[in-house]
């Protein structure tokens, strides 16, 4: 009821006519920021250079290259990324691919398989277990790796404990079984795996979300009055709207 409430404040305010709503929600003690977008209807992108082929690494950047008419209705920071800012694993951005899908475990988060794949077309877009997406090659005009998943089918990831003590600010998200609508989630203080999962298996009630990354978690969401700064990013994801 809460988050209709929101949905409907937010379409009647001046120059917000789109279908992204964001959101706080507590969670057993968790602050989240909740970003609702139905793809549908919403111009849902990846970001990563400009057209000079530089890194943007900032939510300004998107903004600095968009047409006077248009504007970043939400953005995030969309996958982990090297030292130069280049994408972990596969990357597709208008149907061009910048980077391998990567199927082997590795080091660190990215390598705590099963990872994923977040897939956007045109009207749609799903998370993806990494090893189905291979089986499958579904297309994609944008797509983004990242790991862990956080729910597989309904299910948390095996390796998430829920006694952990690895606590930091997380990012992710997860899709309706339908492809019509993503969720992309912040936490504003510490999570474990296994409760920022939890959010979106039993609040969210999303079949699969993938973990973005922790520590360098970033949300603009103008809604809120909010674009964080700080940490150079990597791939990036976002909605653009026209005024």
């Amino acid at each position: 009821m809460i988050r209709y409430a929101v949905f409907l404040l937010v379409m009647f305010l001046p120059g917000w006519a789109s279908a992204v709503t964001c959101q706080d929600e507590g969670f057993e003690g968790t602050s989240m920021t909740v970003c609702t977008v139905d793809v549908t209807q919403e111009d849902l992108r990846l970001f990563l250079r400009d057209d000079s082929g530089t890194v943007l690494g900032q939510f300004r950047d998107i903004e600095r290259d968009l047409a006077d008419e248009q504007k970043l209705a939400f953005a995030m920071n969309a996958g982990m990324y090297h030292a130069n800012r280049s994408p972990v694993g596969y990357y597709v951005e208008n149907n061009k691919e910048q980077a391998p899908l990567l199927t082997n475990a590795s080091r660190g988060n990215f390598g705590l398989l099963p990872n994923g794949v977040f897939c956007i077309t045109p009207k749609s877009a799903q998370v993806i277990e990494t090893l189905t997406f291979a089986k499958h090659a579904p297309e994609c005009r944008d797509a983004t790796q990242s790991g862990p998943m956080l729910v597989i089918d309904g299910a948390l990831h095996p390796r998430f404990l829920k006694d952990s003590t690895s606590r930091f600010l997380r990012n992710g998200v997860g899709t309706s079984k339908d492809g019509t609508t993503a969720y992309f989630v912040i936490s504003n203080t510490p999570v474990t795996f296994h409760r920022f999962g939890r959010f979106f298996r039993d609040v969210l009630k999303t079949p699969n979300a993938l973990y973005f990354d922790g520590k360098v978690s970033r949300l603009h969401a103008p809604q809120l009055d909010r674009s964080d700064a700080g940490f150079w990013l990597g791939p990036m994801v976002g909605v653009i709207t026209s005024e």
